[in-house]
């Protein structure tokens, strides 16, 4: 009996450290969230957001696309930034985090 104890105590504390990570993990993703619709909405011509979120190679063609076009392509940052901010953190964070999709 003491060993199936042994297991159940090691099993939940395995399921409340995975929980926990969880947990922290929404909490830091909530900030990027704020953080980069704050970013794509006051500086979205930059691509800041992009780096923020871990998408390099689309933070570099945003900015390219700002120079050749004389800045309309900001508008693309603006849209992302209300987009960002309009989602729930669950659907932020398994759009853009988990999912991994670069744009809009």
């Amino acid at each position: 009996m003491s060993e199936e104890n042994k297991d159940f105590n090691t099993e939940a504390k395995e399921t409340a450290n995975e929980f926990s990570e969880g947990l922290n993990n929404m909490a830091n993703n909530e900030n990027k969230k704020m953080l980069a619709g704050i970013l794509a909405i006051v500086i979205g011509s930059l691509g800041i957001h992009k780096f923020i979120l871990g998408y390099q190679k689309e933070g570099i063609i945003q900015i390219i696309a700002t120079i050749v076009t004389c800045g309309l392509a900001g508008i693309i940052g603006l849209i992302e930034g209300i987009i960002y901010l309009t989602k729930s953190d669950e659907e932020f964070y398994n759009t853009y985090q988990v999912g991994r999709k670069p744009w809009f």
